[in-house]
């Protein structure tokens, strides 16, 4: 199946449109407390495997993403003042 992960679980995130990838970054990122915490060790993996795809196809798409400074090592330590 063209569409299908290489991996497993879902569509492969190269063939989605860009708002079909953020509403999948948005549903595994407010899924992954509830799986850290109660799912088994395969639904685990299975997420880890997911959302490692995800991201890095919106990483591969933006790779020059805007970085917020205060979510850089020399920004979190300016808080710590």
């Amino acid at each position: 199946m063209e569409n299908a992960s290489p991996r497993g679980g879902g569509v492969d995130p190269a063939n989605l449109d860009e708002p079909q990838l953020l509403k999948e970054l948005e549903t595994i990122h407010r899924t992954r407390h509830e799986t850290l915490l109660h799912g088994s060790p395969d639904a685990l993996d299975a997420h880890n495997s997911r959302m490692a795809q995800l991201e890095g196809e919106y990483l591969r798409r933006h790779p020059r993403r805007q970085v917020a400074a205060s979510r850089t090592r020399e920004g979190a330590r300016a808080r710590e003042c």
